[in-house]
């Protein structure tokens, strides 16, 4: 068995690459996919497939569909979301992919700082886990594949 396992977050720094590492120490089969990790085409990719814009929102509003497009193929194709919030960046897509999880009927493990517990509290009552760590995350897909 392999799951596939979304990765939401924000693509401002390496944890999703440092989560497929671990997991492959870890010798999981797991499939990771995610927003595009890109931010630069991430934010073009509207201009790029429809045109130029007259402006920034139009800008802004073709390049949302365009990603809005690929994350809700991609969280329909998950067996599991994994939504990481921290203190740096804020947290916007983490919050409506988490949602769109729950919506989903997705097992939604929600990774944050005790220091984010009241503002998600909500969100982490209707996670199926809710861990601290990255590395507290891949316990928890791990402890699936025990057989003993």
């Amino acid at each position: 068995m392999e799951l596939t396992v979304y990765l939401a977050g924000q693509i401002h720094d390496n944890w999703r690459d440092d989560m497929k590492q671990e997991a492959k120490k870890l010798d999981l089969p797991i499939h990771f996919v995610g927003p595009m990790e890109n931010h630069d085409r991430s934010d073009n990719i509207g201009e790029e497939i429809k045109g130029k814009q007259p402006n920034a929102i139009f800008k802004d509003e073709a390049a949302s569909e365009i990603n809005n497009l690929r994350t809700q193929v991609l969280l329909n194709k998950s067996d599991v979301v994994i939504a990481l919030f921290g203190e740096k960046y804020k947290q916007w897509n983490s919050a409506m992919d988490a949602s769109t999880a729950i919506a989903l009927q997705k097992p939604l493990i929600l990774i944050r700082p005790e220091s984010l517990h009241h503002p998600l509290k909500e969100l982490s009552n209707k996670a199926q886990v809710v861990v601290e760590s990255p590395e507290q995350a891949l316990q928890a897909l791990s402890y699936i594949f025990e057989t003993n």
